[in-house]
């Protein structure tokens, strides 16, 4: 059985045992701390960006990667209809004791659903498509789960500002990376520790030729301050 590290997490957090949080590591060399309560934060906690994302979301409404449920319990108590999609076990737990009526454990490339006004991918879900040419098979999925003159809210950042700079004022990037954007993560919590999988972080004018090749119009709706920003994308005209 595969280790559900942030399920195991969520739910220590959620039935009082929280003593650590989530150590992530990535091929960035780089170590991180995912603080739990940060899982849990409520509206006013969030960054501009997520907020803005959430005022317009409308219709019924698909949270993929939903983890805690955050999101998707502003939505419902807003009386919105939201279907919240996690691949983690145990964040649907966490889901379903926090309050959300709609809940589904699964992978969304798996998911077959009906079809939603607004699909919401928060906190960089684009990275689930794993890398650059994964693109294309994820906004295939979403498109199969897209009503006709629905939209895609999804937020990424640009992280060339994490590579050096070189003489010429450009960036130093590695020569055996396909994309920078491209990272592997592991994650660790109370001294167990996930396989490393992909992740993506794609910058803004990739996201857009990325979208068009697929027949979505994307449009950037807020950037943030820290080389982040939302994008809506929605079926090509």
């Amino acid at each position: 059985m595969k280790e559900d590290i942030l399920g195991t997490a969520l739910l220590d957090y959620q039935q009082g045992n929280y003593n650590e949080d989530i150590t992530t590591y990535s091929s960035l060399d780089e170590e991180d701390q995912l603080p739990l309560p940060y899982m849990f934060r409520s509206f006013k906690d969030m960054p501009k960006l997520e907020q803005k994302a959430l005022k317009i979301c409308q219709g019924e409404i698909l949270d993929v990667g939903c983890g805690a449920g955050s999101h998707s319990l502003y939505l419902q108590n807003k009386g919105l209809s939201v279907t919240s999609l996690d691949n983690s076990p145990g964040a649907i737990e966490v889901s379903k004791q926090r309050g959300l009526k709609n809940t589904i454990n699964e992978n969304l490339l798996n998911f077959e659903g009906k079809t939603y006004d607004t699909i919401l991918i928060l906190m960089n879900g684009v990275g689930l498509a794993g890398t650059l040419n994964g693109l294309e098979k994820f906004f295939a999925k979403l498109k199969s789960l897209l009503k006709t003159d629905g939209q895609i809210l999804l937020d990424s950042s640009d992280i060339i500002y994490m590579f050096e700079n070189d003489e010429d004022g450009g960036y130093w990037i590695p020569e055996d990376v396909n994309y920078y954007g491209e990272v592997s993560f592991s994650m660790e919590y109370k001294n167990k520790k996930s396989a490393p999988f992909p992740w993506l972080y794609v910058d803004y004018n990739t996201l857009q030729r990325a979208a068009n090749y697929s027949n979505l119009h994307c449009e950037l709706v807020m950037e943030g301050e820290h080389y982040d920003y939302l994008a809506r994308l929605t079926h090509a005209k």
